[in-house]
């Protein structure tokens, strides 16, 4: 291995700056800017490319399809991406790589995948697994990891200890498939406590605590393998004290947003609707079945004095993708967006108190949570239990030992270690290959 690459959630300046074993390691934790907006895929994809969601296409955690008239979040399809791997060059002349557990990895530019892809049984109920490339090593993986529990993943039984059968997956494959020239790892580990609790809850100190020593683990399997190492947060979570913003409902409020009555659950009717808010934690984009209701959807949200910026996409602002809504809406410091366009309990769609990642309208921390009082158990519907938010543009932790202290964002940090990949490959010529990790 040549370089490791890890991608941490919710690794803000203030998380490293508890992790002094990191530190008294060798892993010298600088501040850079964040992209935006500052969710996963929109991080991971201009890592990965070294460039702005203008130009890759990864708006945020989903997107609408203007097509189908529908929203999609959480889809791995690396097709998604656009533009050219920061690893691309170096592959192409005879480098491997490998990605484990980044978005959008599917059908990647890659020598080793692995994904979480349980398979969602006809009847109800899932199958528990991980879609890898080659096919064999989820085999190889699971007769020394056991099974991925995917359960702690996401979901009101989210743990931070997920992080570890992550580091344990890596472990083995790095081991399995010892030619890997360069390797991609995200951890997920901080990132439910801190939207369960908010960042300054003293609960959160045991998962910051158990994302050092991931981390740590990690930088021995780097070492162990004559590797440099690279670890970013793709985002910072900050304090959601002022609850949540529901700009559907405001649209619907405003005869712009439609749903469609069944036995008294309102479902959005994405088809006569006149404008969509597709929410995705501090920010939502907005799509409009017309143009010619940006000044009536811009004055709704600016009138609401909720918003701390409401922008239209024209095209060249970083954000605006063709992918990405006609308006951005950005909720003021302490809130965010929230999907729900009711208020009554008597209006919520079925698929409210359920975990439901990929097919629900828009991001849905409360699935974090267990509803307190529902038999048989289902999740949290209430918006103000979560207590930490993300999404801004804001600083995050970098550090590497590849890189010198000089880059200012994560895309620039990208650029430079592609240049870096790509130096290894001029110099030393074809890669040979790592020996096997110990």
């Amino acid at each position: 291995m040549r370089h490791m690459v890890v991608s941490v959630a919710g690794l803000g300046p203030s998380e490293s700056r508890a992790m002094p074993s990191a530190e008294s390691s060798g892993i010298r934790f600088g501040r850079v800017e964040s992209v935006f907006p500052a969710v996963t895929c929109v991080a991971q994809a201009s890592f990965r490319t070294a460039s702005v969601p203008r130009c890759h296409g990864m708006v945020s955690n989903g997107f609408f399809d203007r097509v189908l008239r529908r929203p999609s979040f959480w889809e791995q399809s690396s097709g998604l991406v656009h533009g050219k791997r920061i690893w691309q060059d170096a592959r192409d002349s005879g480098s491997t790589v490998g990605i484990y557990f980044w978005q959008q990895s599917l059908g990647e530019s890659a020598d080793y995948i692995v994904s979480p892809a349980p398979i969602h049984k006809h009847g109800g109920g899932m199958i528990m697994g991980n879609y890898t490339k080659p096919p064999e090593a989820a085999a190889a993986a699971e007769s020394v990891c056991g099974t991925f529990p995917l359960h702690r993943y996401w979901g009101p039984l989210a743990s931070s200890r997920i992080g570890r059968d992550v580091v344990r997956t890596v472990r083995c494959l790095v081991k399995t498939y010892a030619r890997q020239d360069f390797v991609f790892v995200y951890l997920p580990t901080l990132d439910y406590d801190l939207q369960r609790f908010g960042p300054d809850d003293r609960r959160c100190a045991a998962s910051v605590a158990e994302a050092e020593s991931q981390i740590m683990d990690l930088k021995r399997i780097a070492e162990e393998c004559g590797a440099d190492f690279t670890v970013f947060g793709d985002y910072s979570i900050t304090t959601a004290c002022s609850g949540a913003l529901m700009p559907n409902l405001c649209l619907r409020e405003a005869g712009l947003f439609n749903v469609r009555m069944v036995r008294g659950m309102a479902y959005p009717d994405f088809y006569e609707s006149r404008a969509f808010a597709m929410a995705d934690h501090e920010i939502a984009h907005v799509y409009l079945r017309d143009k010619s209701d940006t000044g009536a959807v811009v004055d709704c949200f600016r009138k609401s004095g909720l918003y701390s910026d409401v922008s239209v996409n024209d095209g060249e602002c970083d954000w605006g993708a063709a992918s990405a809504g006609d308006v951005l809406i950005t909720a003021r410091q302490g809130s965010w967006c929230d999907y729900r366009w009711w208020t009554s309990r008597r209006e919520e769609p079925d698929f409210a108190s359920h975990v439901d990642i990929h097919n629900k309208p828009g991001y849905d921390p409360c699935e974090l949570f267990f509803d307190r009082w529902s038999f048989p158990p289902s999740t949290c519907r209430n918006p103000s239990r979560i207590r930490g938010t993300h999404g801004r543009k804001c600083d995050v932790a970098f550090a590497s030992t590849a890189i010198g202290a000089g880059v200012r964002s994560l895309v620039e940090a990208a650029s430079e270690l592609g240049k870096l990949f790509n130096r290894h490959t001029e110099s030393r010529g074809r890669p040979s290959g790592m020996s096997e990790a110990n």
